[in-house]
């Protein structure tokens, strides 16, 4: 099984960027723990992030024939982005929605979800072990 993991905007600054919401640990810090959940899973990961929106739906569409799963953490394009919904609808390849933190209790805005239409599930306020749990949910489905 192969996994594509994809992470919107600003989760490169994973470790400076709102530190009492998204805690310390740093985008590596992220993408190493992704690749040992993998290890032990017997599945291989690929992580990818983007502060674009168009890069995003082009990865998306190059995973169709290429990976079993993707993870997407879209970031604030969670909250806007017809766009990312329409990609992953298109190659229909079972999606797990990720959040970091609960945004159903941040800010009004962001208890909308666009691509959460699309995905076969969704993970929010577990921190970083919400990436794990979503890698589990695919490898549970396939």
């Amino acid at each position: 099984m192969k996994i594509l993991v994809l992470n919107g905007p600003n989760l490169n600054m994973l470790g400076i960027r709102e530190p009492e919401i998204y805690g310390k640990a740093t985008y590596n810090d992220l993408v190493a723990l992704i690749h040992a959940q993998a290890e032990r899973l017997g599945v291989e990961a690929v992580c990818r992030q983007s502060n674009h929106e168009g890069v995003l739906v082009d990865w998306i569409q190059q995973a169709l024939g290429e990976y079993d799963g993707i993870v997407i953490n879209p970031g604030a394009y969670t909250h806007t982005s017809v766009a990312l919904l329409d990609a992953v609808k298109a190659v229909g390849i079972p999606t797990v929605e990720v959040h970091i933190s609960d945004p159903d209790t941040r800010e009004e805005f962001r208890r909308v979800s666009y691509v959460r239409a699309a995905c076969v599930a969704t993970v929010k306020g577990l921190g970083f072990d919400g990436y794990v749990r979503a890698m589990e949910i695919l490898a549970d489905r396939v």
